[in-house]
């Protein structure tokens, strides 16, 4: 599982203006907490933030005051517009045994349905498992070479990861390939 150190900035509590001024200054707000740790207040600069990898699965390393926490990232508030972060949650996950978090899938190969003329379509981007910290997987990499037309892939086809166990229900859709629509046939005019 792929680790990112991020360096934190220790906060105490303060008034809201102060919080507005460290935004402006690109610092972003950060709440960790976890089972049985305690609670840390603390900043993270917007550049680490856009740094953070997009499209997988990763733990953060965060680095408050020398005090080092494995995280993940818990949940992100966005402001009004959906566009500037606000406020980050980590997860401190080091007194957990097994954790439930979503892993994103990879599909591989063209299904067979494609090349007569079927359009591949995926339902689901992303699968929740359960496993322990260390084997946690980056991604869940699915073949799909053998969908023929009218063929659908379901959760229950899906091997899960050594060590994991995925959660999602068995009978849930996560991929299609749909077969080519008819084109309408022309009608005489008379």
């Amino acid at each position: 599982m792929k680790r990112v150190e991020v360096k934190l900035l220790p906060r105490a509590y303060e008034k809201k203006s102060e919080k507005k001024q460290r935004r402006r200054q690109g610092y972003i707000p950060v709440e960790i907490y976890g089972k049985d740790v305690e609670n840390a207040h603390a900043y993270m600069s917007i550049r680490d933030f856009n740094s953070l990898p997009h499209g997988e699965t990763f733990l953060i390393v965060a680095d408050v005051n020398g005090d080092k926490r494995v995280c993940f990232l818990k949940e992100v508030q966005y402001s009004w517009l959906g566009d500037d972060p606000i406020h980050v949650d980590l997860y401190d996950i080091s007194k957990v045994k097994e954790i439930d978090i979503e892993v994103p899938l990879e599909f591989v190969g063209v299904p067979a349905g494609v090349s007569l003329g079927g359009t591949f379509e995926v339902l689901l981007s992303t699968l929740t498992v359960r496993a322990s910290v260390e084997n946690i997987p980056e991604k869940i990499t699915i073949n799909v070479s053998e969908l023929g037309l009218g063929d659908s892939l379901h959760v229950r086809d899906i091997q899960p990861p050594a060590n994991c166990v995925i959660l999602d229900n068995p009978e849930e859709v996560v991929a299609v390939v749909s077969e080519p629509e008819a084109s309408p046939e022309e009608t005489p005019t008379t």
